[in-house]
Formats: structure tokens, sequence, C-alpha cells
């Protein structure tokens, strides 16, 4: 069982959200047309990348949200990732910078349309992220044990609160890796793309 310290977990994975909010905002001065432009290998554009992680935080941070709020729990100096959610982070977090090694299959109801609004999909995806870091402001006064959030798939699965966290941000930082491969195959530099995780995974 992994073992963090809660204030040490919180921060890190503030920082990690930034750094997908740079990521994002570095595509608004990207053509959207070419954004949101069909590959030849037909994988997901950048923009439909963010768009399937908008998809997943229209269910999330509402469902942090309530359980942050409802829950009476005080602060915990130590949070301990369960089984399943460790497992869920670690399938999920990409270990390099470039490259989405492991496939995984996506959900039906979570594939995003073709037809999108570039500006509007960065604008959400920026809107989600804040938000994200409100709520892990706010987990700060409450126990990342206690605390239980349901996936998406199941109501019947619940994940701690700490490591529902740690397995959202792993899956955004994977897509967004997806998404800046998508902007390299149109031809567009990406060697400024900001770096949106650290080289050692936790």
């Amino acid at each position: 069982m992994k073992k963090f310290k809660s204030e040490d977990l919180l921060n890190s994975l503030q920082d990690d959200v930034r750094k997908l909010i740079a990521a994002a905002d570095s595509m608004k001065s990207m053509d959207k047309i070419k954004l949101a432009y069909p590959l030849n290998n037909g994988k997901w554009t950048a923009i439909q990348a963010l768009e399937h992680l908008n998809i997943y935080n229209r269910y999330y941070l509402p469902a942090i949200d309530h359980a942050i709020t409802e829950s009476k729990s005080s602060r915990s100096a130590w949070f301990n990732s369960g089984t399943l959610g460790n497992y869920f982070t670690n399938s999920m977090k990409p270990t390099d910078v470039y490259m989405v090694k492991n496939k995984m299959k996506t959900a039906k109801t979570h594939n995003p349309p073709a037809a999108l609004n570039a500006e509007q999909v960065i604008a959400e995806f920026n809107e989600h992220q804040q938000k994200l870091l409100q709520l892990l402001d706010a987990a700060r006064n409450r126990d990342l044990n206690a605390i239980r959030v349901p996936i998406s798939l199941t109501k019947f699965i619940k994940l701690k609160l700490g490591d529902t966290f740690r397995f959202l941000i792993a899956h955004e930082q994977r897509h967004m890796v997806q998404a800046r491969n998508a902007i390299h195959a149109l031809g567009i530099a990406t060697d400024k793309f900001p770096v949106i995780l650290q080289a050692a995974a936790r």
C-alpha cells in the first residue's frame, strides 16, 4: 500500500493541474481548424482528447464536490492509497512525456464527437481545471482516506478521495500527451509544449 503525506500529495497534484492548464493554454494560439482536423490514422484530434476529459470532469467534479461537502471527516496527516485506486492510477499515468504505451479501450459513453468547437472545448477544460484546484484546496481539511467517490462506470465501486484525485489527474495527463502527439502529427511544432508530468511516476 502506497503512503503519502496528505499535504505533499495535494501540493503535487495541484502542480500537475497547473501544468495541464499551461498545456491547454498553449493551444489557444494554435490554428483551431487544424486542432480539430481529422487525423489520417483515425486517432482522436487534440480537441477530441480534451473533450473526452471534459466528459469525465462533468461527472467527477460534481461527485467529488458532493463527497467533500457531505463529509464531516477531519483532516488526516497521511493518506494510504487503496489497492484498486493505486492500480487505476498507475494504469492511467503515462510514464513518458511523449508517449502513451499501454492502450485502453474507451467506453462508448465517453467517446467525444467528431464535430467540436475548439475554443469552447479548451475554455471548458480550463474551467474544469480551476474547479479541480479549488477541490484540492477544499480537501486539505478532510480525511483523504475516509471520503469515497463512486467511479463513473458503476456506482458500486468507490475510490478513496485521495485516489480519485490521483486517478483523475493521471487520466488527464495521459490524454494531454495524446493531444500533443495529435498536434505533432499535424506538423505543428510541439517543442515548446509545456511538460505536463514529472519524469518519475508517483
